[in-house]
């Protein structure tokens, strides 16, 4: 289906000048027509590109040889991208640079769509954003880079090689890294202070009368900031107009799911199911489970009962985990017989939801596990909910006491509150993995809860059957505390049932 008409290229044409450069400020939008496929596509992808931005720039030491490695893969394999120059050759059959720079222009727009609709989603995208063109931008010449300041309007005063004689000491001594040698081989930018308040707050740059002396490797930081500035300014424009575009029926379930985007594995298979036993529940979830079902189970022994965002979420996981139906149907009523509701009652206010979460009931949907950005950013718990993402939603020092009471070393858990800090809720789940199976490195990205639970597993049994490793280890731990170490990590959002969908679920799991 297309928005209307036909697409047409237009290398050499004016639409070719937005292309000119790989990093690009996005200041004017596509005009043309795209398939409806097309434009989910381009979204997810530039969405992996983004968060593979995320996870390595926490991972490793950006630009380092490890951290450029791997961004530059991403790069390769979503086709976003990466060279200087621009032209329609392909190599070995995939798109051309014209191509991946268009790709990259539509994509960015779709995704100011959907990442303006909070603050939270309009500051995680501002900075991601940020890097990707920060690293862009670092690898263009010195001769591209002084082309795109000036095709963008940041036409700073170089500074000419008599001044540079004459402000030599005055260079060296207020610039890092500069030498004789640099500074006459350097090319320096004169730059008004307050568009260089960071350079001029860190001392790395000369200051005189108003103006900074900015060497070229630095420019980047001035950069920066003016694409913020842009960027900050466009996403809330791109909000004021969203009501006309989320009017479009077509539009407005793709640009939902997209703000709460799961692009891994589909959890909703059950290639488990059966594998486990109701008596392996306990010793898993103080081993593979991550830390925000790891607190349910927890909540749910002790209070035998759970509300409904609780008993949504910890439900759908146990159904990704591999229970089936009679076995979700046993554990909640085995559960909830303990503590206030009888037999009769629940069969008469749970049972049907516990159906409905399994298909059996209503549309038959068959609901998929919640993802990690899922569980962040859609329905935040309350007083009295267990459920939510722990490294998001619970305040740091609660978190802090619930590490130490998991046997987490302190400066692990420096390391997680750090990463909760900058707001890596994702990675801080990743790095809680990595401390309890004693690991220096996960080897994956994690985005969802059921994720975390089969890489745990892979780890501890060795790609053994979940079933075998299992009651192997209850053979030496009959009784493995719900406390014992273990932690999980958020997911990330991947909602296959559609929003209204997810609503009828929801009015089944309400209490009474």
């Amino acid at each position: 289906m297309q928005f209307s008409g036909r697409r047409k290229k237009l290398i050499g044409s004016s639409q070719n000048d937005l292309y000119d450069h790989c990093p690009q400020f996005y200041g004017q939008p596509p005009l043309e027509n795209i398939s409806l496929i097309e434009f989910e596509t381009f979204a997810v992808e530039r969405l992996k590109l983004l968060k593979a931005v995320e996870n390595l720039g926490v991972s490793y030491v950006k630009n380092s040889e490890q951290y450029t490695r791997k961004l530059n893969a991403e790069f390769s394999r979503l086709n976003f991208p990466l060279r200087t120059e621009l032209d329609d050759r392909r190599v070995q059959g995939g798109p051309s640079e014209y191509e991946k720079r268009r790709k990259d222009h539509i994509s960015h727009f779709i995704l100011r769509l959907a990442y303006c609709q909070t603050e939270d989603l309009r500051r995680w995208f501002i900075q991601q954003e940020m890097d990707l063109f920060r690293y862009r931008f670092g690898c263009l010449s010195s001769k591209h880079k002084t082309d795109f300041l000036h095709k963008n309007n940041l036409k700073y005063e170089m500074v000419s090689v008599e001044e540079k004689k004459n402000l030599r000491d005055k260079l060296i001594n207020s610039s890092y890294g500069l030498s004789g040698i640099t500074v006459e081989e350097y090319d320096f930018y004169k730059v008004p202070f307050q568009d260089a308040l960071d350079l001029v707050r860190s001392r790395k740059v000369y200051l005189l009368a108003g103006i900074a002396y900015i060497p070229h490797q630095e420019i980047v930081t001035i950069v920066l900031n003016d694409y913020r500035t842009r960027l900050s300014k466009a996403l809330a424009m791109t909000a004021r107009s969203l009501p006309a575009v989320q009017s479009d029926e077509r539009l407005q379930p793709i640009l939902n799911h997209l703000s709460h985007a799961y692009v891994g594995q589909d959890y909703s298979i059950q290639k488990n199911i059966g594998k486990i036993s109701l008596e392996q529940i306990d010793p898993l979830s103080g081993k593979s489970f991550p830390l925000c079902m790891r607190h349910l189970h927890k909540a749910l022994r002790e209070n035998h009962h759970l509300r409904h965002g609780g008993r949504m979420q910890y439900g759908l996981f146990l159904k990704g985990v591999g229970l089936t139906l009679e076995q979700a149907l046993q554990f909640w009523r085995s559960e909830f017989i303990k503590g206030k509701v009888d037999a009769d009652k629940f069969d008469k206010a749970y049972a049907y939801s516990i159906r409905h979460m399994f298909g059996k009931e209503g549309k038959r949907t068959d609901y998929t596990p919640y993802s990690c950005m899922k569980v962040i950013l859609s329905n935040p718990p309350s007083q009295g909910d267990y459920h939510g993402c722990p490294f998001r939603h619970n305040d740091p020092e609660l978190l802090k006491q619930k590490l130490q009471s998991y046997k987490i070393s302190p400066i692990g858990i420096n390391q997680i509150l750090e990463l909760v800090k900058g707001m890596h809720y994702q990675l801080a789940c990743q790095k809680y993995f990595e401390l309890t199976h004693s690991i220096e490195d996960a080897g994956f990205s994690l985005n969802h809860p059921n994720q975390y639970f089969m890489e745990s597993q892979k780890l501890l049994g060795g790609g053994r059957d979940i079933k075998k490793e299992v009651e192997m280890s209850q053979r030496g731990q009959e009784n493995v505390s719900n406390n014992s170490p273990n932690m999980p990590q958020p997911p990330q959002a991947n909602s296959k049932p559609t929003h209204d969908e997810m609503g009828d679920l929801d009015s089944f799991f309400q209490d009474e």
